[in-house]
C-alpha cells in the first residue's frame, strides 16, 4: 500500500494548504481526496506536488507492505 501521510506533514512544514494547492496550483479536490485516502493517483500529480514543495518523492509518499504487517 502506499501512504500519502508523509504529504500533509510536507505541506504542513513548507506552509503550503490544501486551498493553496487548488486555488493557485490547480491541484483538483478528487485528486486530494484520493490522497487523503491513500488511494489511486497518477503519477503526474505526484510530479507536480514534488515541484510545488520542492521536495522529492519520499516526502510524500511511501510504501508500506500491509502483508508481513500480520
Amino acid at each position: 500500500m502506499i501512504s500519502y501521510e508523509k504529504l500533509w506533514k510536507t505541506m504542513k512544514d513548507k506552509n503550503i494548504s490544501q486551498y493553496k494547492l487548488i486555488k493557485e496550483y490547480h491541484i483538483s479536490t478528487g485528486q486530494l481526496d484520493r490522497l487523503r485516502k491513500n488511494g489511486n493517483v497518477n503519477t503526474y500529480t505526484l510530479d507536480q506536488l514534488c515541484k510545488i514543495l520542492g521536495c522529492s518523492l519520499s516526502d510524500i509518499a511511501e510504501y508500506i507492505d500491509t502483508e508481513n504487517e500480520k
